[in-house]
């Protein structure tokens, strides 16, 4: 998901959203741009957590356990 804004990236964006809040997983997306995005598309309430911190959302859930730990314990997981 990326510079939706643009209408080169726009198709993509939606594509790669849709498609997550299809998914039968759960589901994390992270970053300010992606979050507005989703809120634009109306799926933010299809997708189990939003971020508006991207990088400290995949710093969170790549590299430190603790964070998936609060992920997957989190009411809505």
């Amino acid at each position: 998901m990326g510079v939706f804004e643009d209408d080169r990236f726009a198709e993509g964006t939606k594509a790669i959203a849709e498609a997550m809040a299809r998914c039968p997983g759960s589901t994390v997306v992270g970053g300010g741009d992606s979050a507005a995005a989703l809120a634009q598309l109306g799926l933010e309430d299809k997708i189990d957590h939003v971020s508006t911190g991207g990088g400290a959302t995949l710093e969170c859930s790549s590299s430190r356990p603790a964070g998936l730990a609060a992920l997957r314990s989190a009411p809505n997981a």
